[in-house]
């Protein structure tokens, strides 16, 4: 006999995740915990939030790494995306200063692990924040990043990039960036071992 899956409300969730030693995600009632993040994970994260707080300084949009907590109401998710910006203000979620509602560019580091729902469920989850312009997938094992900008009604433009020497145009905020500055310090023959 199968047993019963615990169902957490949002209060619940956001009670455990104050007191928790590693952080989860809320997926609509269940909790689920986060793998840690491989040494190419956390050097691509690390590499596009740096250029992209260098280049976004002194204007309205900032981006953010990590730690900050992501609400989307209609489908009842609570994620931390990899690295993401907020143009002027933040939103966050009533009486909460960790969670937010607005981001208007995402990116997500590819892992073994999460690499599908990345690319479908939570692609459609975030699809429904009305900020939301741009999403980019990077695969941390190889050359190839995944950039959807978003285009008439509910229309998605995808590119794909496969060559160090692409160059990514992110025209919600004007800016460009190479395949080889987001790669930077990338080992890939350590996506082999262990870890996502």
């Amino acid at each position: 006999m199968q047993a019963q899956q615990r169902y957490y409300t949002p209060e619940e969730y956001l009670t455990q995740e104050e007191v928790a030693e590693f952080r989860s995600e809320y997926r609509n009632g269940e909790i689920v915990s986060m793998t840690g993040a491989s040494i190419n994970h956390n050097q691509i994260a690390g590499n596009v939030y740096a250029f992209l707080k260098f280049m976004l300084r002194k204007t309205d949009i900032k981006p953010y790494i990590g730690d900050l907590r992501l609400w989307i109401p209609p489908y009842r998710q609570y994620t931390y995306p990899d690295v993401f910006l907020i143009q002027g203000q933040p939103v966050f979620q009533e009486r909460r200063t960790d969670t937010i509602l607005n981001p208007c560019l995402i990116v997500e580091v590819l892992s073994k692990s999460t690499k599908n729902y990345d690319r479908t469920d939570k692609f459609r989850y975030y699809r429904s924040i009305a900020e939301l312009q741009e999403y980019v997938l990077i695969n941390q094992y190889k050359t190839e990043i995944e950039h959807y900008t978003k285009a008439d009604g509910n229309s998605w433009l995808f590119r794909a990039y496969e060559a160090m020497t692409d160059k990514i145009v992110f025209p919600s905020i004007n800016l460009e960036i190479t395949v080889e500055d987001i790669y930077e310090n990338v080992e890939f023959d350590l996506g082999d071992r262990t870890g996502d």
